[in-house]
């Protein structure tokens, strides 16, 4: 073989064996997450106290979308504030794809139209991983309550200003938003009494120390179904049909109007793109099991397009939510500072 042909093949081979060493160091010193995420279990901070119906879906979640990523998922319980206080630890969190954060309308969508000071952007600090299916919430009043349907509720609460007691899971929180924009667009003064969290409101509604509250379907369907409450009236667009004898406000008393909490999973701003993807892949898989959306659907959550579910879809959700909650804010005129 000719000796400068000779000479350009060593040189290849070593110019060869060199590029391999580099790409195995390269890839040696890549976090394990752009390898082989996950390798540990991951925390997703849920900023409610555990019991509540925003605990209840993302455990029920969590528990499915593990089996998928081969690793368990702890839900770690940091309430306050109405979410903001978990969420503003989620945001200072180490981007690393191993703490993410279970967001909903309240805290991702409403807060920043809310508090005048605000220590996370749900835009700018997170980045968006999957969207949960909605829950609508249901208006419930303690099973021993004189009021026995929605119109009497307002009638009530119209004669009788500021004794009309609707607990709430927190300032803040979804059932707190819900409740003052029922009473502002049904022209009622009550008085909204924030708890660490829909569990203990609730359990103050049953004991009959409030009167009544907004309560997601997840945990209010078995209180209702042990005749704990009364259900007067449902926020969806349309009756569910496990509450078929249920109306909803928009059929009774406030034309137009519908709420359903929505949530999502949100990673901080920097996280892995690799660690992102893997995790919205498990969700989506998980969300092709037939027998788990049964499971969801028992509990009247709502099924939404397969297209909305992706970290895409819940980003340019989020950012509407939160010009929509502007307007909502100004014209119910509620603040929170």
């Amino acid at each position: 073989m000719n000796r400068h042909i000779r000479l350009a093949l060593a040189g290849a081979a070593r110019a060869a064996a060199l590029a391999a060493t580099l790409t195995a160091a390269l890839t040696a010193t890549l976090p394990a997450h752009a390898q082989d995420y996950p390798t540990r279990a991951v925390t997703w901070i849920v900023p409610f106290a555990a019991g509540g119906p925003t605990d209840a879906l993302a455990r029920t979640i969590a528990e499915r979308v593990s089996r998928e990523l081969g690793q368990s998922i702890i839900i770690e319980n940091a309430a306050g504030a109405g979410g903001t206080v978990g969420t503003t630890k989620a945001s200072r969190a180490t981007p690393d794809g191993y703490t993410m954060l279970v967001g909903h309308m309240g805290y991702m969508g409403a807060a920043p139209a809310l508090y005048k000071k605000l220590s996370y952007d749900p835009v700018k600090d997170f980045a968006p991983v999957f969207r949960f299916p909605d829950t609508p919430m249901v208006l419930m009043v303690r099973a021993d309550h004189p009021v026995k349907n929605v119109r009497e509720l307002v009638e009530y609460g119209r004669a009788n200003p500021d004794k009309l007691f609707i607990a709430n899971a927190g300032v803040g929180s979804t059932s707190h938003l819900i409740g003052a924009l029922f009473a502002a667009s049904a022209g009622m003064k009550v008085t909204l009494v924030p708890y660490k969290g829909a569990g203990p409101a609730l359990i103050d509604v049953i004991g009959g120390r409030a009167d009544g509250m907004f309560d997601q379907t997840n945990t209010a369907l078995p209180q209702i179904t042990q005749a704990k409450v009364h259900a007067l009236a449902i926020t969806s667009a349309k009756r569910v049909d496990q509450l078929k004898d249920v109306p909803t406000l928009a059929e009774t008393v406030l034309p137009g109007f519908e709420a359903a909490t929505w949530y999502g999973i949100y990673a901080p701003k920097g996280t892995p793109q690799a660690a992102l993807d893997r995790m919205q892949q498990a969700y989506l898989a998980a969300m092709k099991d037939q027998a788990f959306t049964s499971k969801l659907t028992e509990q009247a959550i709502q099924l939404l397009p397969a297209e909305e579910y992706t970290g895409q879809a819940l980003g340019r959700h989020t950012e509407s939510e939160v010009a929509r909650w502007k307007e909502v804010a100004a014209k119910a005129n509620i603040s929170l500072d």
